[in-house]
């Protein structure tokens, strides 16, 4: 029982991305068949490293060569799409995947990704609601109006209601969107308050409130297994860090967000046991024992396809133990 994430960061000091690309979609065909659960693909722009910008692109390479493997995109910034387009994507990789594919909706939080498209961040919030009004509708090959002309989408897509969709965030905003489109709600953020703010908000609107997900305090969210542990932050600690200090850099002011950590070398992200964990396999065994899938990202921060593969191997060996019992 293990979920796979895969941000596909490729800083100049790693390995050669094209090598990243080819082993994310090897390793989510046979991760599939050893009991992984999901695969998980982000979206960002602008990125020095080459964080994926593309996932839907991604995820229909997946989709072809899996057959059962859910796939989540988290999260798209949807004020950067044309609704119209990314409808069409959503109902062609719909098809491709057979309704596998499902998403989680953001403003996103970078500048340099509005920057890159020449959108003014200002907008987002309303460019959201614009899109999210007729999005649903064009995915199911509804007729909508949209900026003063009709447009529906085809081919329709798989899923009668369309894809499985959430909103990603971590504000109020982000909950009233939600349970203003009826929507499910994934929190990058514990606030008090915010899961029953959803719920008030699905029920104002008119709708029964959706899948939730909040952070839970301690859970680690990359995790690797490997029985020399010491040998395994020296070669894979680099890589980890270089993905903590990056995705603390896209939030510089933001210190709620469960995920980021503000460790600045390795052996700090190691001692903090915090996000980033590497498990012995006795340690990985217990761990889904106690109910929880591992969150693996097999290549963090650019690690090498041939350094990945055994760290794999070793956390679906260690997830298949614990389901054998």
């Amino acid at each position: 029982m293990f979920t796979l994430r895969f941000d596909m960061r490729a800083p100049a000091w790693a390995g050669p991305a094209a090598d990243l690309y080819a082993a994310a979609i090897e390793m989510c065909a046979w991760a599939e068949t050893r009991g992984a659960l999901l695969a998980v693909l982000s979206e960002h722009h602008g990125a020095e490293d080459g964080h994926l910008p593309a996932p839907l692109t991604l995820a229909a390479a997946i989709a072809a060569r899996t057959r059962d493997l859910a796939i989540l995109l988290a999260a798209v910034p949807i004020p950067l799409w044309d609704p119209v387009r990314l409808a069409e994507e959503m109902s062609v990789l719909d098809l491709i995947s057979r309704g596998r594919v499902s998403y989680a909706f953001g403003v996103g939080h970078r500048r340099e990704g509005y920057d890159h498209f020449g959108i003014d961040m200002t907008t987002r919030g309303r460019l959201a609601d614009e899109t999210l009004a007729v999005l649903g509708p064009l995915v199911r090959g509804e007729a909508v109006q949209y900026r003063g002309r009709t447009v529906r989408v085809t081919p329709r897509c798989a899923s009668p209601d369309g894809p499985m969709a959430l909103i990603a965030g971590g504000s109020r905003a982000a909950a009233r969107r939600a349970g203003r489109y009826g929507l499910g709600f994934i929190s990058q953020t514990a606030s008090p308050g915010l899961q029953e703010y959803y719920e008030a908000q699905c029920r104002a609107h008119g709708h029964e409130p959706g899948i939730v997900q909040f952070p839970e305090p301690s859970v680690p969210t990359a995790v690797f297994v490997g029985d020399d542990i010491d040998a395994a932050w020296r070669e894979l600690g680099p890589h980890l860090l270089h993905d903590a200090r990056t995705a603390a850099s896209y939030r510089t002011q933001d210190h709620s967000v469960a995920s980021i950590t503000r460790a600045d070398s390795v052996a700090a992200l190691r001692e903090e046991g915090g996000p980033y964990r590497i498990f012995t396999s006795d340690e990985a065994t217990d761990y889904v024992r106690g109910g929880h899938p591992l969150p693996l990202h097999p290549l963090c921060g650019g690690i090498a396809p041939d350094l990945a593969w055994p760290y794999l191997e070793h956390a679906a060996a260690a997830a298949a133990r614990a389901n054998a019992e």
